[in-house]
């Protein structure tokens, strides 16, 4: 396995997350539905580099936040306590290419924000951030 790819998709997650902070709090409007979106994707790459590190092979090429932690929940159950978080963000795995495709207000966004950082802080991927870093450190 090399731990490189596993980290560029924890990198790729949180600079989807750091992009959704910086339009949220820079912007005026708010494009919520890009801060929606780049949330939904930072979920998303977090679990898909959960599963590549557990399974040593590329996870199933889905947006369904639902799909992707019911498969890490194989490797720890615990990920079942994330499916209020992902079952909201899957609402924006697609970003909306047309007005009124989706309606989301920024209680929606705020939620969606919320969410996306309760992921990224989900005490599975925190281990094995610590356990890559030992791992890079005993190469």
């Amino acid at each position: 396995m090399d731990i490189e790819y596993i980290y560029e998709w924890f990198r790729f997650a949180d600079r989807n997350l750091g992009i959704a902070e910086h339009l949220e709090a820079t912007y005026h409007p708010k494009p919520l539905e890009d801060i929606c979106f780049n949330c939904h994707q930072s979920a998303e790459k977090y679990l898909k580099g959960y599963l590549i590190y557990h399974s040593s092979a590329m996870p199933p090429r889905t947006h369904n936040l639902m799909e992707l932690s019911a498969l890490c929940a194989v490797y720890d159950g615990c990920f079942k306590e994330l499916a209020k978080a992902c079952s909201s963000l899957n609402l924006y795995a697609i970003s909306p290419k047309y007005p009124q495709e989706i309606y989301i207000d920024e209680a929606l966004m705020k939620k969606a924000l919320r969410y996306a950082a309760e992921i990224k802080a989900f005490p599975p991927f925190a281990e094995l951030r610590a356990k890559l870093n030992q791992e890079d450190g005993d190469a």
